[in-house]
Parts: C-alpha cells; structure tokens; sequence
C-alpha cells in the first residue's frame, strides 16, 4: 500500500480492491501448509480404529481438504479464482498428543499464487475431523494453521524459517515437484 500521501480515495476510505493480475506472466506455483487436530484420547483412538460412527473420517477429510482448495475463491471475497493443477493432502498420526497432523500441497501454473488453496485445504479438512468427531469429544480443537512454503511468481520462493509444531527434528518440507503432484484432469 502507498503511503498517506499517495492513497486513493477508496484506500482513504477503508475500501477494498481484488489486486490485479493481468500483468504477471504464467508461472508454475506451489504451496505447502500445514495444521494440527488436537482430539483426546478418545476421538484420537476412534480415528485411528476407523470406529467413528459418521465413517471414515480422514478419507472424508481429504476429499473435503481438496474441495475446500478447489473453492477459495468462493470464500475468500478478494482472493482470485486459480486453475488448480494438483492438490494433496496428507495425514500423520502424533499419538503422544492425540493429535492428527495435516499438510496439503497445491500446484498451479497461472498468474498468482496458490497459498491461500493451501491454507483453506488443510482448515477445512481441519474442520471436518471436528465435526465428524464432535459427538466423541466436545474438546477438540485446531492450532497452527500456516504457510510452510511457497514457490514460483515474482516474489519468487519462500521457506518458513520456523520449526513444525511439535515436530522440531523435521525439516519444512519441500514444496512438490512437477513429477510428484496428480495432474487435475
């Protein structure tokens, strides 16, 4: 944003404005997120011994991660609407804290970016085990949701130089390759 000087009435104002785009050029983009689950013990044994009445809760979580990306235009009002070319979405069990641990990996080749597809991915898969699991246990929560890398456009890649919760002995991964993301046919 500029400053005060240089602010345009809308911008004065408070107003908001979807950032244009058009002069960007077509690049490949990737994004890596991250999130915890935690479940206590009973929801986190429940999940793991596929014994949760509502069915299978980390299939439906997946399936529900990819749609979340595949809609984040719809639910965020100034985030661009992004030809999606590959979603994943990964679960780790962490048993000492009855948690499940989410990432979801995004691929593009467009004009901006697919952080926020990342992002809504792994919340919204997030909040499926939540409500799948709420009869189980009603202290469930989600905790830190963030960006853990990010490739491609002109600011060029990005790496959090932060540890994984919890998970300090394990690199920030790298965001995936051509090779490793499905295609989106």
């Amino acid at each position: 944003m500029a400053d005060s000087s240089t602010l345009t009435r809308s911008e004065l104002q408070g107003g908001v404005r979807m950032v244009d785009v058009s002069n960007q050029t077509d690049s490949v983009r990737t994004a890596v997120a991250a999130g915890r689950v935690v479940l206590g013990p009973e929801a986190y044994t429940a999940i793991r011994e596929k014994n949760v009445r509502k069915g299978d809760v980390l299939t439906t979580a997946q399936i529900a991660g990819i749609q979340g990306a595949k809609q984040t235009s719809h639910l965020i009002p100034l985030c661009h609407d992004v030809q999606i070319d590959g979603v994943e979405i990964e679960f780790t069990f962490d048993e000492e804290a009855h948690a499940v641990d989410i990432r979801a990996f995004t691929k593009s080749i467009g004009l901006t970016g697919v952080e926020m597809e990342a992002l809504t991915a792994v919340s919204i898969a997030a909040l499926t085990i939540y409500d799948m699991c709420k009869s189980i246990a009603r202290d469930i929560y989600v905790e830190e949701v963030r960006l853990l890398a990010k490739t491609g456009g002109q600011s060029g890649n990005w790496k959090s130089e932060r540890p994984e919760p919890r998970q300090e002995s394990k690199s920030t991964p790298e965001p995936p390759t051509e090779a490793s993301t499905p295609s989106v046919n």
